[in-house]
């Protein structure tokens, strides 16, 4: 990441507290995660009138009733995927490009699709604008995946599905971990993740999450239009 001048300077204070005070405090270890999340300015992945508190503990929208995530839970879905610096990651939302530019500062390259046309691209204005190089966009039914570049090390996906997708994790490679938002019986989200080794498959809960919901062929139907 090149950063922008000032801005790469500007809330570099809140963004210190942030990594102190909501990831490292809640159990983020990995260093990587940490000084990636110290550096990369999420104030430019939200609206100008909401960059005083995009360091704050909380999700903000983004528009197209999207939002972008919490910190921690950002940091926890990466750190999750357990990433050495050279995997080839597939990401499912790409929402504001916060997370995208985490996954880009940790792996090798990054596959990202996102089903909103408008909020796809004003992610790529911001990740060009902050110099990332190894990031490619798609625009489409994110529940298919990306198969004709599979397999992956990771998957992440940022919505929730009402189950793994069998699909996606037959995109990834042996020893590729996948991380994905379940609905559980009780109303509530569980974040999953998925291991492929030695020709087998294994799931572990995470732990509790909220997100918005997978929209596509393979997860939740995409709502019908009013009347």
């Amino acid at each position: 990441m090149k950063g922008i001048d000032g801005e790469a300077l500007k809330y570099s204070g809140q963004r210190r507290k942030m990594v102190d005070d909501q990831l490292a405090s809640r159990g983020i270890r990995d260093p990587r995660i940490l000084e990636a999340m110290n550096r990369i300015p999420r104030h430019l992945f939200v609206h100008e009138s909401l960059q005083h508190r995009a360091y704050g503990d909380h999700p903000l929208p983004i528009g197209e009733s999207q939002t972008i995530s919490h910190p921690y839970t950002v940091a926890a879905m990466t750190e999750a995927l357990a990433l050495k610096g050279k995997e080839k990651v597939l990401e499912i939302g790409t929402g504001s490009g916060y997370q995208t530019a985490v996954l880009a500062e940790m792996a090798g390259q990054v596959f990202t699709i996102e089903r909103i046309r408008s909020i796809s691209l004003k992610a790529q204005r911001i990740l060009d604008r902050l110099g990332y190089m190894k990031i490619v966009f798609k625009v489409f039914d994110g529940t298919y995946g990306w198969p004709d570049q599979a397999p992956f090390d990771a998957i992440l996906i940022a919505a929730s599905s009402p189950s793994v997708p069998e699909n996606l994790v037959a995109q990834l490679g042996e020893g590729g971990r996948l991380v994905i938002p379940v609905a559980d019986n009780g109303g509530g989200q569980k974040l999953v993740r998925v291991i492929r080794e030695c020709g087998t498959v294994r799931q572990e809960d995470i732990g509790d999450c909220k997100f918005g919901p997978l929209l596509g062929k393979y997860g939740w139907a995409e709502p019908l239009p009013p009347g």
